[in-house]
């Protein structure tokens, strides 16, 4: 039985799931989708919303993006190809709850002043003096937060929705009209923070599980499944990685490969590209195996681009070294980042990764099948090392590229800055752009304490922290260079 933490995540997974079964039985088409709210939110007492009717609106738009379509648009008769564009985070309209977030307000501290430079420098004349005290006229203010900078007492207090001040891009906008979230798609990165913090489930990712499910039940392709090793945990802390590749087997994958293989193949290469630019005097290098973090260099820190390692991620690389044994491979990353939807359609990497699942949309599938991990005996898996499986927590690239320093006895004045979430990620890059980094490599993850903190898991990441612990300590492989799948990467190009 499925233990949800949240009735959020329930209704993700029941939302998904339908739309999985309909495509099974091949029916997927407008009549068939428009009758899934009702199937869901049954009777006339709302249990989410305000009222059904509402329930019923979101659970549609949910629908349409679990079908890889806009939520706000038309339902399409047809499943179509879903569009290879770079944006994957969408906000539910219906769903938002259009925060009623007075974001500047004027507090006790307001001492009145004759200077009153909140007045003066507000732009669209919303401040006034009521009763011998600064008032914002909430109806004018456009939010732009002058009159709090200028305030000597700092007696305007500054209240961001939660979506917005978990964006680290500050991609995520209101609508004045309307007060609707709007996510300005130049500045998105997809790492799905957003949708993690918003308390109505307002946004959420494009989806992919229509055409992963069909391709599984088609007999006639070789569908393998890249794992990342953040999975530790989420069918439950006693459901081991042999019964989590047995249920992959029964949905219909060829075979599951742990991405952490391809993690410790991405150790040893970006390990010497790091020995080699520090030959070359460069002064700092950053991980690539984070696609977040990639993202927001490229738009918040154009000026560090060349610092991010020419090495791709464990999940290009282990997607290349199946593509390299088997051309005709379908080729699935399941893990818990949104970002990742976004990577496998980026130029420089585009190909060796078809299909990207979140580990959400992997347990609709499971339900859909009636298939539960913790029922089946479990199979034999290709052993990562330690460090490949603990890619998936902060500092766990740092703890591999030492490890093999050491194993291997290389020469290297190695210094990492370790950083973990939007805000240790900025100060890290801060400091590096004006030459103030205390340290040579800055491994950073987008998500607090990594990927095990990432939008697209089932359980928290302070539960997954220690199933994942308990899951790499299983591996026989002690060190990076004792993996014996590496030698399957010997003819794969690591390389962007």
């Amino acid at each position: 039985m499925i233990v949800f933490e949240t009735q959020l995540k329930k209704l993700k997974y029941e939302v998904l799931k339908k739309v999985i079964l309909l495509t099974i039985q091949d029916k997927l088409n407008k009549e068939e989708l428009e009758k899934i709210p009702y199937e869901i939110i049954k009777g006339n007492k709302p249990v989410y919303r305000c009222c059904v009717h509402k329930e019923r609106a979101i659970v549609l738009e949910r629908a349409k993006l679990a079908m890889g379509c806009f939520p706000t648009g038309n339902i399409i008769d047809e499943l179509r190809d879903i569009k290879d564009d770079d944006q994957i985070m969408y906000v539910i309209e219906s769903a938002c709850d259009r925060c009623p977030i007075n974001r500047f307000t004027v507090t006790e501290a307001c001492r009145g002043c004759i200077q009153h430079k909140c007045m003066e420098v507000c732009p669209a004349h919303a401040i006034t003096k009521i009763d011998g005290r600064a008032y914002i006229n909430q109806e004018l203010c456009k939010e732009c937060g002058m009159c709090k900078q200028v305030c000597p007492y700092n007696a305007i207090s500054d209240v961001k929705r939660p979506c917005k001040s978990s964006c680290p891009t500050g991609a995520l906008e209101v609508r004045l009209s309307d007060r609707i979230a709007t996510i300005e798609q130049e500045d998105c990165i997809n790492c799905g923070a957003c949708m993690a913090a918003c308390p109505f489930g307002a946004i959420s990712d494009k989806s992919y599980i229509v055409p992963v499910t069909r391709a599984v039940l088609d007999k006639n392709k070789k569908v393998f499944a890249v794992v990342a090793p953040a999975i530790a945990g989420q069918f439950g802390q006693d459901v081991n990685m042999g019964q989590i590749k047995e249920a992959f087997l029964k949905i219909g994958f060829s075979d599951m490969i742990e991405a952490a293989c391809g993690a410790d193949a991405v150790t040893i290469h970006e390990t010497n590209e790091f020995v080699e630019r520090m030959k070359n005097n460069e002064n700092y290098m950053v991980n690539s195996c984070c696609s977040g973090v990639v993202n927001y260099i490229e738009k918040k820190f154009k000026s560090e681009v060349s610092k991010i390692s020419a090495t791709v991620s464990p999940m290009i690389a282990a997607a290349r070294m199946i593509k390299n044994e088997n051309k005709e491979a379908i080729v699935v990353f399941v893990g818990p980042c949104t970002a990742k939807k976004s990577e496998m359609l980026r130029k420089e990497v585009k190909g060796p990764v078809d299909y990207v699942l979140t580990f959400e949309e992997l347990m609709s599938l499971m339900g859909a099948l009636e298939i539960n991990p913790v029922n089946l005996e479990g199979v034999e898996i290709e052993d990562a090392s330690l460090y490949g499986r603990n890619f998936a927590k902060a500092g766990g690239l740092t703890e591999a590229i030492k490890n093999y320093i050491e194993d291997k006895k290389i020469t290297a004045d190695f210094r990492p800055f370790k950083a973990s979430g939007s805000v240790e990620i900025k100060k890290a890059l801060s400091l590096a752009k004006v030459g103030k980094l205390p340290g040579n490599f800055i491994e950073g993850m987008m998500c607090e304490d990594g990927c095990i903190g990432g939008a697209g898991n089932m359980i928290s990441r302070q539960k997954s922290k220690i199933q994942l612990n308990k899951f790499s300590k299983t591996s026989k492989n002690i060190n990076v260079s004792s993996n014996p799948n590496l030698d399957r990467f010997k003819e794969v190009k690591l390389e962007k």
